[in-house]
């Protein structure tokens, strides 16, 4: 195992999250979020809310996004790091299983992280580019 496998670092943690998310491990994204994280999604984005726990999280955004989209990513680029802060610029691709319309969106992310752990999440998005690739 890594430095980067451990690392408490906020940056660490969440890159670890984004790798596991590409993957597809729920499991390795599970173990990078707090018992009771909160994580939300935008107003306006398909799966729009607060979840809360690891398995909420990833049982409500990241299994639904497998069904209603093929291959979709968050690429991340850039961070800016300020303590727990972790702002990450990313972009999102996949591909809408109903319409079989591409996006492509630019997209911010900020992570709290405490003790080695996601502690919050909040998404920002151009909601329109999404929905516009979904069923009408």
């Amino acid at each position: 195992m890594s430095d980067f496998d451990t690392s408490a670092a906020p940056a660490d943690v969440v890159r670890r999250q984004y790798l596991a998310s590409a993957a597809g491990d729920l499991t390795a994204l599970r173990a990078t979020l707090a018992p009771d994280v909160e994580w939300t999604e935008m107003a306006g984005f398909p799966l729009a809310g607060t979840y809360r726990t690891p398995d909420g999280v990833t049982s409500n955004v990241m299994e639904q996004l497998g069904k209603g989209w093929e291959d979709w990513t968050a690429h991340d680029d850039t961070y800016v790091v300020d303590g727990e802060n972790v702002v990450v610029l990313a972009r999102y691709t996949a591909t809408n299983r109903a319409t079989g319309k591409p996006v492509d969106v630019r997209v911010a992310h900020h992570f709290v992280v405490r003790g080695g752990l996601i502690v919050r999440f909040e998404q920002f998005v151009d909601t329109a580019l999404v929905r516009a690739a979904m069923p009408t």
